[in-house]
């Protein structure tokens, strides 16, 4: 082709390469899945709201944002006075929100209880704060466990502490838990069967009358609250009669055969009021997850070798093993128990599922109503305490 000198010739462009091309392909690829992938919702900060910490339990680690709102007792009861203890609290997107489905359960390690526990620190209701820790089910509610830092929302966070192996910060610590704080594995297990073991033992017709004052109904004085059922019912419909309550061995007495006698056999620690009959549905079963559920006691459930108390109960039921396992090491004429990791125990002086009673002290903490059970016994009856009531994370630091 002929071009004149004054005018240049027209402008070519290469074409583009296979290689171009399919750069180009994967960069608009990503630019419309960098659209795509949005991140849930979060608080201006970064952080997660209550409403998606509730939605999203699914064990991942996250911090939350939200207002203190007060302190979970049970799946459905958050209490804003009168703080029991300083091992949880409740978050929410609104300071005045009173529906716990729209709050997330957060459970206090140790070692932030003395900044961050609402009984030691009652002003916290109503702050904003930020919780790093896993999401995933506490008190059988959507839940914050495990946490790693505390912050007021906006503030820098505390850094994550070195655990107390042995407690340090509780009413008794000073005092009847001296010898065992700072302890941990055999050790701890030896300090507190040496605070634990010498108690006053009371008769088998004595538990009668002591279970009518340690089992009360908050709610009513003339009754007891049953174990598995959570039925409140009159103190005097005690017996063998159907629909009578009668005294439940939370520790089977035949693992160990111990019997009814002073000793293993009355220790109220161990001794709940049931159901006739759904005290003969656990039998001597060890305790695990499964089975079919308890006709007379929804929410419980046994098959041929376990039984599975109902949620509200299955820390209770798991911290009165521990206590049993650690009160008789067989150093007093009485077996040595001890928990195991296994069912269908039958007579042997061992109880089980050891992985599944920590499991269930994890997951339902001690209630005002179990405290105060505790407290009775000490104080009225046999003058000993069950130190994981006090001290659930103890169960950790000596079964580990």
């Amino acid at each position: 082709m002929t071009t004149s000198l004054g005018t240049p010739p027209p402008r070519t462009t290469p074409p583009r390469s296979r290689a171009g091309a399919l750069a180009g392909l994967a960069l608009s690829l990503l630019l419309a899945l960098s659209v795509v992938l949005v991140p849930s919702p979060t608080s201006a900060a970064g952080e997660l709201t209550v409403a998606t910490a509730v939605a999203r339990q699914d064990g991942s680690s996250a911090t939350v944002r939200g207002y203190v709102v007060g302190q979970p007792t049970a799946t459905s009861t958050v209490v804003t006075s009168g703080f029991p203890n300083d091992y949880a609290l409740a978050l929410a997107d609104s300071p005045a929100e009173t529906d716990t489905a729209d709050m997330v359960y957060v459970q206090i390690p140790s070692a932030f209880r003395s900044q961050w526990g609402l009984r030691t620190n009652p002003g916290l209701l109503g702050d904003r704060i930020d919780v790093t820790g896993t999401l995933a089910a506490y008190f059988s509610h959507p839940g914050l466990k495990s946490a790693t830092a505390f912050a007021p929302a906006g503030g820098s966070s505390d850094p994550e502490p070195e655990p107390e192996p042995g407690g340090g910060d509780g009413e008794y610590d000073s005092t009847y838990y001296a010898s065992a704080i700072g302890k941990s594995g055999e050790q701890l297990r030896d300090a507190l069967h040496a605070i634990i073991d010498d108690h006053t033992a009371l008769s088998y017709s004595a538990v009668w009358g002591a279970l009518r004052e340690t089992d009360e109904d908050p709610a009513n004085s003339s009754n007891v609250l049953l174990l598995y059922t959570g039925r409140s019912q009159s103190k005097t419909a005690n017996g063998g009669d159907p629909d009578d309550w009668n005294r439940e061995h939370v520790w089977a007495k035949s693992h160990g055969g111990f019997g009814t006698a002073t000793g293993p056999g009355t220790d109220l620690h161990h001794l709940r009021p049931t159901d006739v009959s759904v005290n003969g549905a656990r039998g001597n079963l060890d305790f695990d997850e499964g089975g079919s559920q308890v006709g007379e006691a929804p929410g419980n459930y046994a098959d041929g070798d376990s039984f599975e108390p109902r949620d509200a109960v299955k820390g209770d039921v798991a911290r009165m093993v521990f206590y049993m396992a650690i009160r008789y090491e067989g150093d007093d004429g009485w077996p040595d128990l001890e928990v195991n990791d296994l069912v269908g125990n039958g007579s042997a002086p061992r109880l089980g599922r050891l992985s599944v009673l920590l499991d269930w002290n994890a997951q339902d903490p001690p209630s005002a109503f179990e405290m105060r059970r505790n407290d009775v016994i000490h104080t009225d009856y046999q003058g000993n305490r069950n130190p994981f009531i006090d001290h659930p994370e103890w169960a950790h630091a000596i079964w580990n």
